[in-house]
């Protein structure tokens, strides 16, 4: 009262004294508790430096994505559209595209001659698919036993699966000639006990299993997987069902399989798409010959966009492709393998 007396002698308003979030003194020093700060005071600086921080740190972030992201827009979304578009077209490069619709599709679906052989063929190759699943896993379970050289024997199933697709081809294309191949010496030992020769790809009996015996050749890469799931199992598994009474293929059956069944689903999906997709060894083997018994998929489409010149036919092929392998990898995907191997 004193204080605020003083105040208006010396004619100084009385105004309400303001806490900036300081501790209140007191009579037994300054107390531990502060009021709390009132926007408008003195921290907003410091807020405003934390948030351009924060914008500043996803600023760089972004610029540090761009060219990844200019790249993609660019390389990828673009031309998957505009294949998406010139499917609709007739379009040989040599002139602007012209809108037909759904001609090339109904066109397509309707050439029995050509598109309907290439998916035949294409189907007939996805042999290869369980073939190799089979092998792989027993070539993979041979290999997991402590054998003597076991890296030696490793190495020697692995080296085929990285050699080049074009490579392979060169080289199955000239061991599997009747004549001078590494077949003829098989063939002569065929017509001495009377039976025919085998003419792998020059006949349209034997040509895709020429393929598939080349595709088998280079197995070895899966059994590397395999054998990389393999080894994954905890063996305490096994002990239990040891204790249990199982043997052998019993052990396979209802423990090995259940357990490395995501991996035989995920190679599953990957060998129908590589199917799907096959081009490089007939193209280089048969160019789609003999009477178009090799005449995959993948093949035609390149031959449209490429030889024909008709890219509106070619991106339609990619498109019908694309539903067909997603199709089909949601249908494995949905299937549930270590379910049916523990139900089975």
């Amino acid at each position: 009262m004193a204080a605020s007396q003083r105040d208006e002698s010396r004619g100084e308003p009385n105004l309400p004294k303001r806490n900036l979030g300081f501790a209140t003194p007191t009579a037994h020093g300054t107390a531990g508790r502060t009021e709390p700060i009132k926007q408008g005071f003195l921290p907003r600086p410091r807020i405003v430096a934390a948030v351009s921080r924060e914008l500043q740190r996803a600023l760089y972030g972004h610029l540090f994505i761009l060219p990844w992201l200019a790249g993609f827009m660019l390389l990828t979304l673009y031309p998957i559209l505009a294949t998406l578009y010139f499917s609709f077209t007739d379009y040989n490069v040599l002139g602007a595209p012209r809108w037909v619709g759904l001609q090339n599709y109904q066109s397509l679906l309707a050439d029995r001659d050509y598109f309907w052989k290439s998916v035949g063929n294409t189907l007939f190759i996805l042999i290869e698919v369980p073939l190799s699943i089979v092998l792989g896993i027993g070539l993979a379970l041979l290999l997991n036993l402590p054998l003597r050289g076991q890296a030696a024997y490793r190495a020697l199933f692995y080296l085929p699966s990285v050699v080049p697709a074009v490579a392979t081809a060169f080289l199955w294309v000239w061991v599997l000639n009747p004549q001078n191949g590494l077949a003829a010496p098989v063939n002569a030992g065929l017509n001495r006990l009377g039976l025919a020769s085998i003419n792998w790809f020059t006949d349209p009996a034997t040509a895709k299993w020429g393929f598939i015996v080349m595709d088998l050749w280079a197995v070895g890469g899966v059994m590397v997987i395999y054998l990389a799931a393999l080894q994954g199992v905890p063996t305490h598994l096994y002990e239990a069902a040891r204790i249990d009474g199982a043997r052998g293929w019993q052990l396979i059956r209802y423990v090995t399989l259940p357990q490395i069944a995501p991996v035989i689903q995920y190679m599953l999906i990957i060998g129908v798409i590589g199917a799907f997709q096959y081009f490089t060894q007939t193209y280089i083997a048969t160019r789609g010959g003999p009477e178009n018994s090799t005449l995959f998929y993948a093949l035609y489409l390149f031959q449209n966009a490429f030889e024909f010149f008709r890219f509106g036919h070619a991106c339609a092929m990619a498109w019908l492709l694309f539903l067909i392998t997603l199709l089909a990898t949601y249908g494995i995907w949905k299937v549930s393998l270590s379910k049916a191997f523990q139900e089975g």
